[in-house]
């Protein structure tokens, strides 16, 4: 499972999101940034400060 806080990028949003893969965590991370924070243009870095944010967590038992 990864999740990813929007918050470890965009100080003071409360936005995360957990998935299986990190493919699904980008996608909606992507998707994030554009409907809520105004970005039109998703940059190669932005790409990867995002990845660089995603983390494993174990799954809720």
């Amino acid at each position: 499972m990864k999740e990813f806080h929007c918050g470890s990028l965009v100080p003071g949003c409360e936005w995360h999101t957990r998935a299986e893969d990190e493919a699904e965590v980008m996608r909606r991370a992507v998707e994030h940034l554009r409907e809520v924070h105004g970005e039109d243009t998703i940059r190669e870095t932005m790409i990867e400060a995002i990845r660089s944010r995603v983390e494993k967590v174990r799954d809720a038992a």
